[in-house]
């Protein structure tokens, strides 16, 4: 008989024998339930924050994959401002990339490659194969289940992991339900409380054709924000006072000479195309002291210095209005149908304002208030502070615009064919569509000089301008007087992207006898998702007085919070006015407005197949059961790349074609030592494929500047391969009580095919290039240790009864391989370095009290550095970009004025931190920091 089960007001907590797969607890509502017949439902009201923890505590115990969960203590109470905030506190899970007012990026045990599904069906944001997490309000949130293994059941991409989001449906509640939330949000940077709003509506009714139940659940979130940082730019040579021929003292010394150079050795036919240093080393020049370079045959001292300084003002507003609509049907006990509706969407406008000044050049500022010294740090020969006469430096005004529509629409049915077979299917369809606008104006002047340190301690950065004496009248420290600037180069571009999918899938569950197997499941899905790009891209130079265009010019200020002794406000032009002015702009500069001009199209059809059962068995009169399985996939792609050639206003078309397949097994073991004691061992396997836009089959030359000097070229690969991810974990889980647990998790990810930008020399139309495009040429292992606690002491005093603690600790220890290519784009060699964003370790504790009608949690959340990415292969300092360590502290409290009426109060980052960045050594080679709003929520929730 088909299970219906009357869930209450609350968030209901449904519980089964240890039979529960995977797949049931992912889609928890009546038509989502587990087809075990054998399955008992328990209902029972929850509330606060303990019985949340509770709850996720029952999925993780009754599932035979490794999970975790976080669900919401109340309807439209989530315990966050994002979904990516609240999983922070999960084991294993890390967050990155935090700005515009909140982080936006989660990572599963190090690797971002994450699938998301919603109610089990997975989604995407446009052309890619991810969705911006983020963009899913917390407030239309049931649950989150966090997948850290796989059945044969589930979808195979995302080597990190699965997370399934969980919505709420009709049947979900004993009648009619409406929940009103709503919260303002005082971002502290932006000086602004932005709304986030949400309604729930929802009944069932019993009529002669069966029960009906009808939901919607709205959302709409506005944020302004403000994010600002200031940095010094990459490390270049110079020469130092005992400079070879030809070249100034403390001149920058090019890594090739060229033609075009503006130093005063270009003219000279003898030097031009000889390489002097490789730039892009994997450890970057020395920095020992007395190192030197040979600079046009002769061996020379250098030193080592940056080539800029610059800081962002970014400020914006984001707005992302939601739906959920979900119908349910259950003409008899044996038979029950869906319609769903999803959507979500992004509005953003930015503006960025930025303040950039070269630093590079040797002239001689014998004349600056320090005459021109060089500091240099202890031990190296790397620059800590300079002056710099007559620096270059432009002031840009650029406004970004974004839109996002997201859909999906499902329909299907569950039926009990019989008792002992279960069968369901949907078909469902999405569509996203994604469009951006940039359009950017710079402002110029060369000033008469500066003085800057480029780490006064702890990773920041000062610098000031010096007054030039033969123009008293002139402040050239007033970055706010327009007179002082020229506009100059101007940028237009936009794209849009759009990605559609139609998906259909059907499961079957059998009872069999069959040695200790008892279960078995078997489906198809078969997917046919199409996915197109669209650019478009110009750029001019025009100079006209920045203060002669009425309106034209904006004033930034406030800037940093008298953090460092850097400008404070700044002159650039208006992005607004240009946005709002773009035609008359761009006549100015002599453009017209571009049409978007398609830049790839590509149809991929994926047709997969499983097989898994459920077994169970006794070894040593201790219960041993589990899941085992095989899922096969095949993946047909089609693509069609487009190239538009700007100087002969040609295009072209390439197209290209691929196929792969893999046979993915799965086994998922549990031990129950004792009935509180389980033992489990799991081993999958998981692919991911290539982004679309890495498969563009098209190669782009630039020729080399001098005969002798080599072209670059760059291009996608067609024929990349899925990365494949062989997955090891064991795990111990210790429940000792209702709502407290200890667990550790050990695991190894050996993963093959990583995709690596590769190099090599090719020959197009007799002349040589080198040619860098991604290839599957990098294997990694990834290896851990997961810790976690959740705590409710029984029996404590009356003052502290009610207090708990929740925490976390994941340890981690990555290596990739990746090639080694000489200046001639050769292959030499590989070398070992850490994959990127992976924290040898993180934690997170959280310190909970729930009693009565009050709950609150505190909680810290730590990580360690990481490598985040790779510096263009352009300059002399290590390749690699490290975050540094970050900290995250917020608080949650909810207080129940009635049974009907909730008040919150919510904040973040509450210790105000400071993000920062930097090359391989933070002491001389700091990079970026970076402050980001504190956030403080009022908030009241109605629910009859």
């Amino acid at each position: 008989m088909f299970k219906r089960h009357l869930l209450s007001s609350s968030i209901a907590m449904v519980t089964t024998f240890g039979g529960m797969s995977a797949t049931a607890l992912a889609q928890d509502s009546d038509y989502d339930a587990e087809f075990d017949k054998g399955a008992t439902l328990e209902e029972v009201v929850v509330t606060g924050v303990r019985a949340s923890l509770e709850q996720g505590l029952d999925i993780k115990r009754d599932s035979y994959q490794l999970v975790d969960s976080i669900v919401a203590v109340d309807i439209g109470k989530f315990p966050d401002n994002n979904v990516v905030e609240a999983l922070q506190r999960v084991s294993g899970v890390q967050v990155t990339d935090r700005g515009a007012g909140e982080v936006n990026t989660v990572s599963i045990r190090g690797l971002n490659d994450v699938t998301t599904t919603v109610n089990g069906r997975q989604i995407f944001t446009s052309s890619g194969r991810s969705v911006a997490l983020a963009d899913v309000p917390a407030s239309l949130l049931k649950g989150v289940n966090v997948y850290k293994t796989r059945s044969a059941s589930q979808i195979e991409s995302g080597i990190a992991g699965q997370i399934d989001i969980r919505t709420q449906r009709p049947f979900d509640f004993d009648g009619s339900k409406v929940v009103l939330a709503g919260r303002g949000i005082y971002q502290e940077q932006a000086d602004s409380t932005d709304p986030n709003l949400s309604g729930l509506f929802s009944n069932r009714w019993e009529t002669s054709a069966g029960e009906f139940g009808a939901l919607v659940n709205l959302s709409y979130a506005e944020t302004n924000y403000r994010d600002q940082n200031a940095a010094p730019g990459a490390v270049v040579p110079y020469a130092t006072a005992d400079a070879p021929a030809n070249m100034e003292p403390n001149q920058i010394i090019r890594s090739v000479y060229s033609a075009t150079s503006l130093e005063p050795w270009a003219v000279d036919p003898e030097f031009w195309g000889v390489q002097n240093w490789t730039p892009g080393l994997e450890q970057g020049l020395s920095n020992a002291p007395g190192s030197t370079l040979v600079v046009g045959g002769e061996e020379a001292e250098y030193m080592l210095s940056r080539d800029a300084i610059f800081q962002n003002d970014l400020t914006g507003t984001r707005e992302r209005p939601a739906a959920n609509i979900s119908l349910q049907w259950a003409p008899n006990e044996s038979s029950e149908y869906l319609f769903e509706m999803f959507y979500n969407g992004f509005r953003n406008e930015s503006f960025n304002s930025l303040n950039f000044t070269n630093v590079d050049y040797w002239g001689d500022a014998s004349a600056l208030p320090n005459g021109g010294e060089f500091d240099i740090y202890d031990g190296t020969n790397v620059v800590k502070a300079r002056e710099v006469i007559y620096p270059y430096g432009f002031t840009s005004g650029d406004l970004s615009e974004g839109k996002t529509d997201s859909y999906v629409y499902a329909l299907g049915g569950n039926w009990d064919i019989s008792e002992s077979f279960r069968l369901k299917s949907e078909v469902y369809y999405q569509k996203s569509e994604y469009e951006t606008s940039f359009i950017a104006m710079q402002a110029d002047r060369v000033a008469y000089g500066v003085g800057v340190d480029f780490n006064t301690g702890g990773g920041t950065l000062a610098w000031e301008y010096y007054d030039d004496p033969s123009t008293p009248d002139v402040d050239e420290s007033d970055l706010t007087d327009a007179s002082q600037w020229s506009t100059s180069n101007f940028y237009d571009n936009g794209s849009s992207s759009e990605g559609d999918a139609l998906t259909f899938d059907v499961d079957g569950e059998l009872d069999i006898a069959f040695g200790g197997a008892h279960t078995l499941r078997f489906g198809l899905r078969h997917d046919v998702r199409g996915a197109s790009e669209a650019g478009r891209d110009q750029t001019a130079r025009y100079a006209v007085p920045l203060d002669s265009i009425d309106g034209l010019a904006s004033t930034t200020s406030g800037f940093f919070d008298g953090r460092a002794n850097i400008p404070t406000e700044w002159v650039s032009a208006n992005g607004y006015y240009l946005s709002k002015n773009a035609d008359a702009v761009r006549a100015m500069y002599g453009l017209e407005a571009e049409a978007l001009r398609k830049t790839f199209e590509v149809e991929e059809e994926t047709t997969s197949v499983y097989i898994e059962a459920d077994f169970d068995t006794t070894v040593g009169g201790k219960i041993v059961d589990g899941q085992f399985g095989l899922r096969y996939v095949n993946a047909d792609t089609d693509m069609d790349f487009f190239d538009f050639n700007e100087e002969t206003g040609e295009s072209s078309q390439s197209s290209a074609s691929a196929s792969n397949s893999n046979l993915l097994p799965s086994l998922s073991t549990r031990l129950h030592i004792t009935d509180d004691l389980i033992a489990r061992f799991s081993y999958t396997e998981t692919v991911r494929r290539p982004n679309f836009n890495q498969l563009n089959s098209f190669t782009y030359y630039q020729a080399g500047v001098t005969d002798a000097q080599l072209g670059t070229a760059t291009g996608g690969n067609p024929d990349l391969e899925p990365v494949k991810s062989q997955n090891y974990d064991l795990a111990l889980e210790w429940y000792f009580s209702s709502s407290s647990a200890l667990y550790g998790t050990l695991f190894r990810r050996d993963i093959e095919g990583f995709v690596h930008d590769s190099a090599r020399v090719i020959d197009y139309q007799g002349d040589t290039y080198i040619l860098t495009q991604p290839a599957n040429t990098s294997n990694g292992v990834l290896e851990g240790l997961e810790l976690g606690l959740t705590y409710f002491p029984e029996n404590l005093p009356e003052l502290l009864d009610g207090f708990g603690i929740q925490a976390s600790y994941t340890a981690l220890d990555s290596e990739q391989e990746i090639p080694v290519y000489d200046a001639e784009g050769n292959q030499t060699g590989m070398t070992d370095t850490p994959m990127f964003g992976v924290s040898d370790s993180s934690y997170s504790v959280v310190f909970a009290y729930d009693k009565n009608d009050l709950d609150m949690r505190l909680s810290y959340v730590w990580r360690d550095d990481f490598l985040y990415t790779y510096e263009a292969r352009s300059f002399a300092n290590p390749l690699g970009i490290y975050n540094d360590a970050e900290t995250s502290v917020d608080f949650q409290a909810s207080y129940d004025v009635t049974d009907n009426l909730m008040v919150t109060f919510d904040a973040t980052n509450l210790t105000d931190e400071e993000y920062q960045t930097y090359y391989e050594n933070a002491d001389i080679y700091n990079l970026n920091t970076a402050i980001f709003s504190r956030t403080f929520a009022l908030g009241a929730r109605y629910s009859f």
